[in-house]
């Protein structure tokens, strides 16, 4: 999905919290021209997200036609309820991680729901605040809108507007659905990266020193804010614990057949553990939401030095080839990176070939 160079959404928009997504969705919309008023009850983390271009200093005469909130879920249905008696013409959205108890709260308070949309754009980062702003962190990435059976059409269309706007790609789902998807595909990834990384807070500093690309890529969420994810994981606790019940005891059968490990079926039950993960990495959609494709992988050799990882890409651009999915490695005692590039197999080793005729190591 590509960017859009003028915005859709015709109105002004006002943003309550200015961390993260409340920064990014600001920087996005005034990149677009957009009228954005910022309100965040830390007046640094306001000064910062205005400094950064996301938006003005939202004023008391201001009168938005769509509110974002974008405040932890902890608070986000009082918010929510707030900004809708404030600005009794205006549409009102969060991007909450948890939309069913955010909306059962809301129907307690007995707020107008008719001009409230639930949403949560697929986005994020290990690390929160305006800081970490981009005007890009949407681009390409789902945002779920959970309407719910009150929600006007306007109110709809104007979220699924701000949504298109920010290139993302609206996607309609029942507030629960969304939070039992979520808890499978968010969620308890979260844990059990957490779960993992906390296993080298104790581990001997030479074993940690071994860590290759496996670690990283299984650790690389540990790093995110534990204040916000005790709020996420105790909202939706109820969809959340069921995953990790059935996690816990197929853990428990591989850990049972490797205490047993020269019992009979003790290698089978692993290594349909293993077969299982294949096809189960298999239904993540790849590029552009299809079906995962199976790339053929290039490991190139680069110098750890400036302006190597850009000549390669402008290299392999001259070569024509795209690049499908890319990683990263670096090992902290060489003096030297691994890039793999992820490209289609019918041009693997037209690549290899072109690399290694201009000077280009290819690992293996």
């Amino acid at each position: 999905m590509s960017e859009v160079s003028v915005a859709r959404f015709k109105g002004s928009v006002r943003i309550v919290g200015a961390g993260l997504l409340g920064t990014s969705i600001g920087l996005g919309l005034s990149k677009l021209g957009t009228s954005v008023a910022l309100a965040d009850s830390s007046p640094a983390n306001l000064k910062l997200a205005i400094d950064y271009g996301a938006g003005k200093a939202a004023q008391g005469a201001d009168q938005p036609d769509l509110v974002i909130v974008c405040v932890p879920p902890d608070v986000t249905a009082t918010v929510v309820a707030s900004e809708l008696a404030a600005f009794p013409a205006a549409f009102v959205t969060d991007v909450a991680s948890v939309k069913h108890q955010v909306l059962d709260q809301l129907t307690e308070l007995g707020v107008d729901l008719s001009r409230y949309v639930g949403s949560h754009p697929m986005a994020g980062r290990e690390r929160g605040g305006a800081i970490s702003g981009r005007a890009d962190l949407f681009l390409g990435r789902p945002w779920v809108i959970t309407a719910n059976a009150k929600s006007s059409a306007e109110a709809i269309s104007a979220v699924e507007t701000v949504a298109l706007d920010l290139g993302s790609a609206p996607l309609k789902v029942d507030a629960l659905e969304h939070d039992r998807a979520v808890a499978l595909v968010s969620h308890v990834p979260q844990l059990v990266s957490s779960l993992l990384a906390s296993r080298l807070i104790h581990a001997e500093p030479q074993d940690v020193a071994l860590a290759g690309q496996g670690l990283r890529d299984t650790t690389r969420i540990a790093a995110s804010d534990p204040k916000l994810w005790i709020q996420i994981l105790a909202a939706n606790a109820a969809q959340v614990a069921p995953v990790l019940k059935s996690l816990e005891l197929e853990l428990h059968g591989v850990v049972e057949a490797l205490e047993n490990i020269d019992q009979p079926g003790s290698l089978a039950r692993i290594s349909r553990a293993l077969e299982s993960g294949n096809h189960g990495v298999e239904r993540i959609p790849g590029k552009h939401g299809t079906k995962q494709t199976s790339y053929a992988q290039v490991v190139v050799v680069i110098a750890d030095k400036p302006g190597e990882l850009g000549r390669l890409f402008n290299e392999v651009g001259e070569i024509g080839v795209n690049i499908e999915e890319l990683k990263l490695e670096h090992s902290p005692s060489a003096p030297v990176g691994l890039v793999e590039l992820y490209v289609l197999p019918s041009i693997e080793q037209k690549l290899i070939s072109d690399l290694e005729s201009r000077g280009w190591k290819i690992a293996g």
